[in-house]
């Protein structure tokens, strides 16, 4: 038998929320991998039908569980993972642009430490965003968000965009995902002012410099 109700209780950081019944009573435990498919993921107060079973404690808990309006397939695994296509186009605008700055280097408009920048703050924020991701699970002590920020503003974007799909994590909080892109735009426009006669100079003076 299958029940409906709302999420009314989502902390993505950790995977699992709460289930609260239409009709009222006992809020339901709901994990990330009770899911049937993984193809979207919770972010608060979506309409989900699921079974209902009980743990060792006796605590309702949500099972095969599905957004309202998705068919659940008999028998599919509640762990089945997300297909790759999900991941797909962050990681090919994560490529393509090492690929841009690579190949402004090879046409000297740019030096070729700013490829070294980008892929030793990228190696940064990817470690960074797995440390956070392993810390939620084990409720241990977390990286702030700002300082997951200032990577990306550095020139990690690309490992933590890559993170967020791999690792699927921040990926589905609001907040954190608008200024996440506002630095991916800060930082881009800095680069494109690099290309400019001053910006150029100053990069030069800078790197020099260090």
């Amino acid at each position: 038998m299958r029940y409906q109700g709302k999420i009314t209780d989502w902390n993505d950081d950790k995977g699992f929320g709460f289930v609260t019944p239409n009709g009222g009573g006992q809020r339901v435990f709901i994990h990330i991998k009770s899911f049937s498919r993984r193809e979207q993921r919770p972010v608060g107060n979506e309409l989900v039908t699921y079974e209902l079973t009980h743990d060792t404690e006796g605590r309702p808990q949500a099972n095969s569980a599905a957004f309202v309006g998705k068919r659940v397939t008999p028998g599919s695994p509640s762990g089945q993972a997300a297909p790759f296509v999900l991941t797909k186009g962050p990681l090919v605008l994560t490529a393509a642009f090492i690929v841009l700055v690579a190949g402004s280097v090879f046409a000297d408009k740019l030096p070729i430490a700013i490829v070294w920048i980008y892929l030793a703050a990228s190696l940064v924020a990817f470690v960074a965003y797995a440390f956070d991701k392993s810390a939620a699970r084990g409720d241990r002590w977390r990286t702030k968000e700002s300082t997951l920020h200032l990577f990306a503003l550095a020139g990690g974007w690309p490992g933590a965009l890559a993170a967020q799909r791999l690792l699927r994590h921040k990926s589905s909080k609001p907040s954190f995902q608008f200024l996440f892109w506002v630095t991916v735009i800060l930082n881009c426009c800095v680069l494109a002012w690099f290309f400019s006669t001053s910006g150029a100079e100053a990069l030069r003076s800078m790197l020099g410099a260090a």
